[in-house]
């Protein structure tokens, strides 16, 4: 259940630092009263072997830790309203892990999906999965598409696992796609559009991500929605994926509430019409020398830390 936000209260002049300040439940309404929720959040999981190795534990303890952190986030994306919540659960390069490895992973997601199905039910979610399926163990191939279809009648956040996925790989497989129309004639060359490319995705039912989330403070996006993170609003946090809270959700979602977004145009109220934005090697548009030191101290780990730090 949301919660109720005060009437006295203008969240919308609070900045981040000040959000942080916030108890939780404070929080929560404060991001509920701000509005301009993302419709789609994309998260790179990162950190669990770290998480481990700083504890003296194999790598397998990271990856349990983290199913914790799947389960507050899928939690705070439903209260918010979230439509959905992509999750890079296995790349194509995972796949090159010890293979002792590799099979716990597929072990732990075959285990994960049954303990958490009930849950799932309760909150109302529907489960999806993208990525070359047919590469998963055959059990993990069944569990998974039992609990999908066991969901399928759910109307609230999807939950969208990205399962043996490649960014790289997704748009051949989008390529040959369209390709087999034009041979087929289903299409003629001009027609070919971005909307037509994009129906070969993987994921041609959900909105592209608003917001992409990597944990542990690396800088890359690792193969993942390549095609779809085009406009998409980064944010990089240093706190490892097993430690990932609630709280670092909603000041994420927060983070988003107070940027641009321009989608190559010139600010709202800059008077002009029209034009190319000035685009950097980010993809990001033009933006102020004061946004630009904003940008670079989100990337700031001791930043985030003092933020994070804050009614832990």
């Amino acid at each position: 259940m949301a919660t109720e936000k005060s009437d006295n209260t203008d969240f919308g002049k609070y900045d981040l630092a000040q959000l942080a300040q916030l108890p939780t439940d404070q929080l929560q309404a404060a991001v509920e009263a701000r509005g301009n929720l993302p419709r789609h959040i994309a998260v790179i999981m990162d950190g669990n072997g770290r998480w481990a190795k700083k504890r003296f534990l194999p790598r397998v303890a990271g990856h349990r830790a983290g199913r914790h952190s799947v389960r507050r986030c899928v939690d705070i994306c439903g209260r918010l309203g979230v439509e959905a919540l992509t999750l890079y659960t296995f790349s194509q390069e995972n796949f090159n892990r010890p293979a002792a490895e590799v099979k716990a992973l597929w072990l732990f997601l075959q285990e994960t999906l049954g303990a958490e199905r009930d849950e799932l039910q309760r909150q109302n979610v529907r489960l999806s999965a993208c990525g070359e399926l047919s590469q998963l163990p055959d059990k993990a191939q069944t569990a998974l598409q039992q609990v999908i279809d066991s969901l399928a009648a759910n109307t609230g956040l999807t939950l969208n696992l990205a399962l043996a996925y490649g960014g790289r790989q997704e748009i051949i497989a989008a390529a040959l796609h369209l390709a087999r129309r034009l041979e087929a004639g289903e299409l003629t060359p001009e027609q070919v559009s971005e909307e037509e490319f994009a129906r070969g995705l993987y994921t041609p039912e959900l909105p592209d991500p608003d917001l992409v989330i990597r944990t542990s403070g690396e800088g890359r996006l690792s193969n993942f929605l390549l095609w779809q993170t085009a406009y998409s609003e980064m944010l990089i946090t240093p706190v490892l994926w097993p430690d990932f809270s609630e709280r670092d959700m909603l000041l994420a979602v927060a983070d988003f509430q107070g940027r641009e977004r321009r989608f190559g145009a010139l600010p709202s109220g800059s008077g002009q019409t029209g034009g190319s934005g000035q685009t950097g090697g980010s993809g990001q548009t033009g933006a102020s020398p004061e946004s630009a030191t904003k940008a670079g101290n989100l990337l700031d780990p001791a930043r985030w830390k003092r933020l994070l730090k804050a009614n832990p």
